[in-house]
C-alpha cells in the first residue's frame, strides 16, 4: 500500500465558500492510493490529499488490509467503517471510499473486468444531464438570467438530455437572492422550451418562506427536481417543503449517516427523490445500497457528482435517470484534460449519453509516468 502526492494543474479557481469558478491554470497537489496484492495486482484512486494523508493511513488503513484478501472489500469495508466511532472525526467517510474504490479497481484488473461489469451491467451508456457552476459576476459568464438563458441553449445544442443550475451563492454581492434564481429559471425556461426537464440547486441557507416561494415558481415554471435550498440537518423543514410542492424535492445530499439518514427521510416524506454520493458515503458499496433502498419504496435515487465510481453504479442500477456532468460554465473548458489523465473518463457523445468504460477496473487513464514525476511525497 502507498500514497503519492504529486503536483498537477487546473484552471479552476475555488471562491472563499470553496464553489468553483473559471480561472487562470495553476498548480495544485493531488493524492494517488494504490493498493498491492501478493500477485502484483493493483488497484489505484485519486483522492484529496487530506483524506489519505500518512497518520490515516497508518492509524487506520493499513492495520486493517494489510496481510488480507482485497476481494473481500465487504468484510473490509466494515472493520474500517467500525473504527469511525473511536477516531475522533479523522476517519471520513471519503477515505473509506478511497479505499474502497481502490479495492475495486484492484478486482477488476486482477479479474481483467471492469468494475460495472462486476457489478452487474444493467446498462452500458447513461444519458447526462449539464449541472452548471454557481452564478457570478463574470460578464458574459453566469452573470445575469440571460447569461444562463444563453449558456442553456448551448447546453442542449451539445445533446444534453436535462440541465440543472446552480445559482448565486456567498460571496457573490447579491446573493442569495430568491427573485434573481427566479429570475434565471424563468430566463432559460423560455430559452429551452417546454420539454427540456430542468432542476435547480438553490443557495443552501434559504428559510422555509424563502424555500418555498423559490419552490411554488419552479411549479409554474415546470421545472423536475428542487435541490438543497435549505440546510439539511433539519428533515421536517424538507417534510413540510415536498408536502406543498409538485416539483420533486430531492434529497439528502450532504447528511451524515450514509443510507441510515437516508432511510429516516424516506420514512419522513422529506424527499421525492434520494439523493447519494459516491465518495460522500463511503464508495460503491454504500451507493448500492442506497439506489436499492430507494428503489423498495419506488423511488428514484440520483448520484451527486461524477467520475468513473459513479458511472459504475449508473450502469448497476435502473432506478437513477441521468449522469450528473459538469460543473460547466461558458469560460470553461470542461472537456480539456489535466496532466495526470491520459483519456477523459466520462466523454459525451452527439446524443447526450456517457458511455461505460471496457477497460478493467473502475476506467480511469491515469498517467502513472506523469505522476511519478511530479512526485513531491510518498507513504
Amino acid at each position: 500500500m502507498s500514497a503519492q502526492l504529486f503536483r498537477t494543474r487546473t484552471r479552476l479557481a475555488l471562491d472563499p465558500d470553496g464553489h468553483e469558478h473559471p480561472g487562470d491554470a495553476r498548480e495544485v497537489t493531488r493524492a494517488l492510493l494504490t493498493l498491492t496484492d501478493g500477485e502484483g495486482h493493483q488497484g489505484r484512486c485519486l483522492a484529496d490529499p487530506a483524506h489519505i494523508g500518512r497518520e490515516l493511513l497508518d492509524a487506520h488503513v493499513r492495520p486493517v488490509l494489510l496481510g488480507q484478501d482485497p476481494l473481500d472489500r465487504g468484510r473490509l469495508w466494515q472493520q474500517l467503517a467500525r473504527r469511525q466511532r473511536g477516531s475522533a472525526g479523522t476517519l471520513g467517510n471519503r477515505t473509506l471510499a478511497a479505499v474502497e474504490l481502490a479495492l475495486w479497481d484492484l478486482a477488476g484488473r486482477r479479474l481483467g473486468l471492469p468494475v460495472w461489469k462486476l457489478l452487474g451491467g444493467v446498462r452500458d451508456k447513461v444519458p447526462a444531464y449539464a449541472s452548471t457552476m454557481c452564478g457570478d459576476e463574470i460578464p458574459g459568464g453566469l452573470s445575469s438570467p440571460e447569461d444562463y438563458a444563453a449558456f442553456a441553449e448551448k447546453l442542449v445544442a451539445q445533446g444534453y438530455h436535462a440541465i440543472k443550475l446552480h445559482t448565486w451563492m456567498p460571496p457573490v454581492s447579491f446573493a442569495p437572492s430568491v427573485a434573481m434564481d427566479i429570475r434565471a429559471c424563468a430566463a432559460v425556461r423560455e430559452a429551452v422550451g417546454p420539454d427540456v426537464p430542468l432542476m435547480l440547486d438553490a443557495n443552501h441557507w434559504y428559510s422555509r418562506a424563502e424555500a418555498l416561494q423559490l419552490g411554488r415558481a419552479l411549479d409554474r415554471l415546470g421545472f423536475h427536481w428542487y435541490e438543497e435550498p435549505m440546510e439539511e440537518s433539519s428533515v421536517q423543514s424538507y417534510r413540510w417543503l415536498a408536502q406543498q410542492l409538485d416539483t420533486l424535492v430531492i434529497g439528502p445530499e450532504t447528511v451524515e449517516g450514509r443510507m441510515q439518514a437516508r432511510a429516516e427521510w424516506i420514512t419522513a416524506g422529506a424527499c421525492d427523490i434520494l439523493r447519494v454520493g459516491v465518495p460522500t458515503s463511503g464508495g460503491i458499496g454504500p451507493a448500492l445500497k442506497t439506489a436499492h433502498l430507494a428503489e423498495a419504496f419506488g423511488m428514484d435515487c440520483e448520484l451527486h457528482g461524477g467520475g468513473a465510481a459513479t458511472l459504475a453504479v449508473l450502469s448497476a442500477v435502473g432506478n437513477s435517470r441521468w449522469y450528473e456532468r459538469g460543473l460547466l460554465h461558458p469560460f470553461h473548458d470542461f472537456d480539456e484534460l489535466p496532466p495526470h489523465l491520459l483519456r477523459a473518463t466520462a466523454p459525451l457523445d452527439a446524443d447526450g449519453y456517457v458511455h461505460l468504460s471496457p477497460e478493467p477496473g473502475l476506467g480511469e487513464a491515469l498517467d502513472t509516468g506523469y505522476i511519478d514525476a511530479e512526485t513531491v511525497a510518498s507513504w
